[in-house]
């Protein structure tokens, strides 16, 4: 019997039926594969053979409301998930990814009876997902108000990885120091409604990210991030700048402050008065000065960017500490402003082994129309500038009055520089 011949007759002898060859793959690889499919999708193939008619239950992978079609108001799709996950039990899951639409009306009473009946049944679905020990849970509330999560702290041994969108974040929420195994957390477009982000002092969390969020806490409060096994961090255009703990892993942080943040004082045109009793330099819970600064201090490498009303940088650099660590160093015009151009003078003197240091002026790129390229001229350098600092870049829209003089001051340091 010819080869092919053969191979087909052993096919379909095996179940496969000639054309159902996908079938034929393992149960493992299955529950892999449907974990890629938008959830209705996943359960509607129970109908493609008696063999897939359970396969669904037992998916590595739950996406609700992941594709534009299915993203409905939480009483629109509520009943299905509830049968859903009844149905699956607490089968393991690797990643849910949660997507739904939640707004509430207050004014009426009805409408806003039936929003807090999603509330609840969001936060059962939450909690369900942590039974089916989730290594992966993605929670975005589409609609353009907050979801209040419950305030209730997280506890799982398998969460690894963790990212909230459009959500409001209460106290106890915030604690992941029952999730030994996490490692990720992005938080963006959220209000964070907590005086601590904590997790443990032995945990394993690595990597936080959190972006567009409204930290609500009082205006003499910050919200105080207290993770020190964190190794990479960054924190972009929120509404007010929390205050950061000590974390001696750092490698890599990235810190804007934008204008839309509230760390902004009316009383001078530069954004800072320096006066103590002013309420907003100056409104710290507690003895320490430095807001950002310090916890940053032990990081490797280093973006540092601002706009020009705030002034968070200027504030901490009264207290600047010493970046023992630091080798990679980028920030903009924001800290270089004449005719002293303190800031950047400051934060040099306290880096001793920088040993590259980047400068965006007057240009967010990435592109950038021109770069010039720096190097210590075979004069002694000034004191207090690192030995190691042997690259220094300058990317810029056009060499302008305002470049020309951060240009004069870094000559004045005895680096001299060449168009790339």
């Amino acid at each position: 019997m010819p080869p092919a011949k053969r191979g087909r007759r052993m096919v379909d002898q095996d179940g496969g039926g000639g054309g159902d060859r996908v079938g034929a793959l393992p149960d493992e690889v299955l529950h892999h594969m449907l974990s890629f499919l938008p959830v209705r999708d996943a359960v509607q193939t129970c109908v493609l053979a008696h063999r897939w008619r359970d396969l669904w239950k037992s998916a590595t992978g739950l996406r609700i409301g992941s594709d534009e079609e299915d993203t409905a108001r939480v009483r629109e799709i509520r009943e299905f998930v509830d049968h859903l996950l009844l149905l699956r039990g607490c089968a393991p899951l690797d990643m849910c990814e949660l997507k739904f639409w939640f707004d509430s009306d207050e004014d009426d009473e009805e409408e806003d009876e039936e929003s807090k009946n999603d509330a609840r049944r969001v936060n059962l679905w939450i909690r369900s997902a942590v039974a089916s020990k989730v290594r992966n849970l993605v929670l975005n509330n589409i609609c353009s108000g907050s979801f209040e999560l419950d305030d209730l702290p997280l506890v799982s041994r398998h969460l690894t990885r963790l990212e909230l969108f459009n959500l409001e974040l209460t106290n106890r929420f915030c604690n992941f120091s029952s999730c030994p195994a996490l490692e990720h957390v992005k938080i963006a477009n959220s209000t964070v409604s907590c005086p601590r982000i904590i997790s443990s002092s032995t945990g394993s969390l690595l990597r936080l990210i959190i972006t567009r969020c409204s930290f609500v806490v009082g205006t003499s409060f910050r919200t105080k991030i207290c993770v020190p096994s964190l190794v990479s961090l960054q924190l972009d255009s929120n509404s007010k700048t929390p205050l950061l703990e000590s974390m001696p892993s750092l490698a890599e942080a990235t810190v804007r402050v934008t204008a839309g943040c509230s760390d902004v004082c009316g009383n001078a045109d530069s954004g800072y008065c320096g006066f103590e009793d002013c309420k907003y330099c100056y409104p710290i819970d507690d003895n320490r000065n430095c807001v950002l600064l310090n916890g940053l201090s032990e990081a490797k490498n280093l973006a540092l960017t601002a706009e020009c009303k705030t002034f968070i940088f200027k504030r901490d650099l009264q207290w600047c500490p010493t970046f023992s660590k630091l080798k990679t160093l980028l920030l903009n015009d924001h800290w270089c402003v004449a005719p002293d151009f303190h800031a950047l003078s400051c934060i040099l003197k306290h880096s001793p082994v920088l040993e590259k240091l980047t400068l965006h002026l007057f240009s967010k790129g990435p592109e950038h129309k021109v770069e010039l390229n720096g190097s210590f001229g075979l004069m002694d350098r000034p004191t207090g500038i690192s030995e190691r600092l042997n690259i220094v870049e300058v990317k810029c829209k056009v060499v302008d009055e305002n470049v020309s003089k951060v240009l004069k001051f870094l000559c004045a340091c005895n680096i001299r520089f060449s168009f790339l």
